[in-house]
């Protein structure tokens, strides 16, 4: 079956740095766009960052001049490198995957992030 399994959430503090990973498995990889999403208390789901299957990549306001989403296609991951965090960057993020020819699409369980002023 199909897993994506995000880690590398944790407590810091405004100011630093977080990288995350997403490890997807139960799908042909290089034939999926993934991304990052990411839900704060009370507040709706939003995009923070996208990567297409050919490398393409689109970025929420927030997430604009801060963080970088790479991928890499040898190791069925992506990672999401956040610089400069901020409290109101404290939410659970959340990895998809959408097929770039099909409308099947997954989500990850979510690891949370806070940041502390």
């Amino acid at each position: 079956q199909v897993q994506l399994v995000e880690s590398g959430g944790g407590l810091v503090q405004a100011g630093g740095s977080l990288r995350l990973s997403c490890v997807a498995s139960g799908i042909t990889f290089d034939r999926y766009h993934m991304g990052w999403h990411r839900q704060a208390p009370g507040k709706q789901r939003e995009l923070v960052a996208g990567i297409l299957s050919g490398g393409s990549t689109v970025y929420g306001d927030s997430a604009k001049g801060r963080f970088t989403i790479s991928r890499d296609n040898t190791k069925n991951t992506i990672y999401l490198q956040m610089n400069s965090l901020k409290p109101e960057d404290t939410a659970v993020y959340y990895c998809y995957a959408i097929g770039s020819s099909s409308s099947s699409g997954y989500w990850g369980q979510g690891t949370q992030v806070t940041v502390s002023s």
